[in-house]
């Protein structure tokens, strides 16, 4: 019988602020104040712009399957637009693939469904909320802006023959808004008593994908200079299965201020420090 013990999570903290416009779609009757295009999604209570941890975390998924060069394979929605994402066929290619580890394996389809049993996904991804009690925000509250802390960007389709241009409208939240904190959770598992360095050696793919995403762009119109995010104020804070069993302090452990200087954080530095932790719970 496969056993699945959890031997700690490791919380992932910082502010997300918008370099460009940041352009997350919504519902546009969602809206008070209609006639927008491509409205952006709000808190249905306080109607504050926020990004939802399915849009974050679903990008940085895809960056690491572009970084891995994973195939393709499953499919989200067949019908306009496709939508497919890597998704590992058989439980020899899932112990090699980081995305699968880190991101989960979509079960109950015929063959995979025996293997995917405790198969759990890594990492959470919460959702991101405007900063409170933050001067970015209150700049933004005092701001004269189009709609309620966003901004209307108008753009033009040209015609190539004709030169003819037909304007459109994009809601967008306005460059230096700051969103926090970002919230991801990393969970450390012992599979079967094989121990969790699997799991330790993965998180720099976590690490790596902020790295991707902050050279990429989240939401929509990135290719048209929105989308442009920055991370900072990171702190990460390791939770040892001894402190849900017992209340102790949790270790701190402070990888890096930005995630430039991860980057160039050797595997080691942390890894060893996490296993003994691991260890004493």
């Amino acid at each position: 019988m496969p056993t699945l013990a959890l031997r700690g999570k490791i919380i992932i903290t910082g502010e997300i602020e918008a370099v460009t416009g940041l352009h997350i779609g919504g519902a546009a009757a969602g809206l008070d104040i209609g006639g927008i295009d491509n409205p952006i999604i709000r808190h249905p209570v306080t109607r504050e712009p926020y990004i939802p941890g399915s849009s974050l975390r679903g990008k940085m998924r895809s960056l690491l399957d572009r970084h891995f060069g994973k195939e393709a394979n499953h499919f989200i929605q067949r019908r306009e637009p496709v939508v497919r994402v890597h998704v590992c066929e058989d439980e020899r290619a899932y112990a090699e693939c980081p995305v699968c580890q880190i991101f989960g394996v979509t079960p109950g389809e015929p063959g995979r469904r025996g293997w995917t049993n405790l198969k759990p996904a890594r990492l959470i991804v919460r959702d991101v909320y405007l900063a409170q009690n933050h001067e970015a925000t209150e700049r933004l509250r005092r701001a004269k802006t189009d709609l309620p802390f966003t901004e209307i960007k108008w753009e033009a389709a040209i015609d190539r023959i004709t030169a003819a241009a037909v304007p459109r409208q994009n809601e967008r939240v306005p460059a230096g808004a700051v969103f926090a904190p970002f919230e991801f959770v990393y969970s450390l598992y012992d599979l079967n008593g094989g121990g969790s360095n699997r799991d330790l050696e993965w998180l720099r793919y976590v690490f790596k994908a902020m790295e991707l995403l902050e050279d990429d762009y989240l939401g929509g119109y990135g290719s048209r200079g929105a989308g442009k995010i920055r991370f900072q104020k990171i702190n990460v804070v390791f939770k040892s299965r001894q402190y849900y069993e017992g209340g102790a302090e949790a270790e701190i452990v402070r990888l890096a201020e930005n995630v430039d200087d991860v980057r160039q954080l050797p595997l080691a530095e942390y890894a060893d420090r996490l296993r003994k932790l691991i260890r004493g719970g």
